[in-house]
């Protein structure tokens, strides 16, 4: 961790809602005047697309899985010292993975391709990650130790697959069926490299459906926020006001001791509302240093 140069992670696996997540920092970070650099976690892919789908073939012979939760697939190492060289000096390097046609039509590249490497901007208040790991911990890499404020998106598991299945199919081309093998495939990872960081994160954001989702790939469509609650849990967070956050969260109530449950309609107030103050705090501690 360092106060003169925050780190802020949003993590969660594919499909689960990260990318909400980032809008709402993205308007905290407006409102309050930051300057965040950002790395996205699909840049620390170890292998293209074509690439990947070599390696899966070859597991496969090999009687093995290999899926992007796990470490074969990703660089833990840089990860972790993106992580560590932002953290002690306020610089590094980012790149980007192109999921679609619309990405990476602008450089000139095919889906599933990485942009090359570029510095980060100078002189940025904070980074902001999201993607799969932003607080992995393995026994030789520990990303989470660097992070100031660490953020977990995680929706029940059926509500999870529902949300892959209709992103990979609509989105980005993937069939069905290639989407229920990513899913068997990438189990073992699953539970081994993302389940564990829940553990460690200073707050959860769980979406919880109120409609049947009891078979996730039958499913036409994603449930709405209207048909969700939100539950949300705090770990080690002082000056959390739940007062103040029940009544301006019509609706919410609380669960349980640091757990907070909301309208699935008004996550992205939540959000706003809870890390605001959390960054804000960042940003003061920051200007001690």
């Amino acid at each position: 961790m360092s106060a003169k140069y925050p780190i802020i992670a949003v993590t969660g696996s594919s499909g689960a809602g990260t990318t909400a997540t980032s809008v709402a920092f993205r308007k905290i970070f407006q409102q309050l005047n930051i300057s965040a650099a950002e790395l996205e976690g699909d840049s620390f892919h170890r292998y293209t697309r074509p690439e990947m789908d070599t390696e899966i073939r070859k597991a496969r012979d090999q009687g093995r899985h290999i899926s992007y939760f796990g470490p074969e697939a990703n660089d833990f190492g840089l990860l972790e010292k993106s992580f560590a060289d932002y953290g002690k000096q306020g610089s590094g390097e980012a790149r980007k993975y192109l999921h679609t046609y619309d990405e990476a039509m602008p450089y000139k590249q095919i889906p599933g391709t990485f942009t090359p490497w570029e510095a980060l901007p100078t002189q940025t208040d904070m980074l902001f990650y999201e993607g799969l790991h932003g607080g992995v911990v393995t026994k030789e890499y520990d990303v989470a130790q660097y992070v100031d404020l660490l953020v977990g998106v995680v929706p029940i598991v059926n509500l999870e697959w529902i949300q892959k299945l209709v992103r990979d199919t609509n989105e980005r081309g993937h069939s069905r069926e290639a989407v229920m093998d990513s899913v068997v495939r990438s189990m073992d990872d699953y539970i081994n490299y993302i389940t564990p960081q829940f553990s460690l994160t200073h707050i959860n954001f769980q979406r919880v459906p109120t409609i049947d989702t009891s078979n996730p790939f039958s499913a036409k469509a994603i449930p709405s926020l209207d048909e969700s609650f939100v539950v949300i849990h705090f770990r080690g967070l002082d000056h959390i006001d739940f007062p103040y956050l029940l009544a301006m969260l019509q609706g919410s109530f609380i669960s349980n001791v640091n757990t907070l449950v909301v309208p699935g309609g008004k996550m992205g107030l939540a959000m706003e509302l809870i890390m605001a103050p959390l960054v804000q705090r960042l940003l003061e501690k920051k200007k001690t240093v």
